[in-house]
């Protein structure tokens, strides 16, 4: 009877300590925990300095990797501040990331990986994704001057091009794909590029009455910059 009592003990402690044995590698059912904030950057339409605004992200979804894993293990949404947590983490590796929003609707993840402790809260860095039409695209700027003309080509006064039609194409395309008019100091810009090589171009009146092509290239080799035409066009036209 004294055997019975003894093994009894003995195997449910051979049982614990198999069940720990199994319970191993990133995953559930630990004692570690994570926590950190999400924050957006929203880069809004029709800003001309490709300027940005960085709010707090609630009520986005932050999702969770283990160790090496290729899908997420657990989701969990931030609250009004930003804020997220994961508990009851086995010690190891662990991925988080949330998603950002280009302007065409495609989500990019934004991950931040970290190593879990037992019994210790590991705190992520912060994560910033990002939103808006402006959101990986560029934007190309320059000027226009204009020579007004006589019908002899002679001129006849000269300043900022206000309300000159701008052209932009694509290399490779057929067809301008934006347009746009100079404003008051002959400025023009074109948003939302994705990188390539782009022509832009406009028409100058000449004193022959046919419209002669005034065109300069840019490269556009990274989303998320403005690239500058370092000369002025410069056109003519007829009062």
């Amino acid at each position: 009877m004294r055997i019975n009592k003894l093994i009894t003990p003995l195997v449910l402690l051979v049982l614990a300590m198999l069940a720990v044995s199994c319970n191993t590698g990133e995953g559930s059912g630990g004692t570690g925990s994570i926590e950190g904030t999400v924050y957006k950057v929203l880069h809004p339409d029709d800003n001309y300095n490709l300027q940005t605004d960085t709010v707090l992200a609630a009520k986005e979804d932050v999702f969770l990797v283990y160790g090496t894993q290729q899908f997420y293990g657990d989701d969990e949404e931030t609250d009004h501040t930003g804020f997220y947590q994961f508990k009851y983490l086995r010690p190891g590796t662990y991925t988080v990331y949330a998603y950002s929003t280009l302007a065409s609707g495609e989500r990019v993840a934004m991950p931040q990986t970290v190593e879990v402790q037992y019994g210790k809260t590991t705190v992520v860095p912060d994560i910033y994704i990002h939103e808006g039409k402006a959101y990986g695209t560029s934007m190309v700027k320059g000027h226009v001057w204009a020579y007004y003309i006589d019908k002899n080509g002679n001129v006849i006064s000269q300043g900022w091009a206000y309300g000159q039609r701008m052209y932009i194409q694509r290399e490779g395309e057929d067809f301008p794909c934006d347009d746009v008019r100079a404003g008051m100091n002959g400025t023009f810009a074109f948003q939302k590029l994705s990188p390539g090589t782009y022509t832009v171009f406009t028409f100058s009146e000449d004193e022959d009455e046919i419209p002669s092509v005034v065109s300069k290239t840019i490269s556009v080799p990274e989303p998320d910059h403005i690239y500058t035409f370092p000369d002025t066009f410069r056109i003519n036209i007829k009062p």
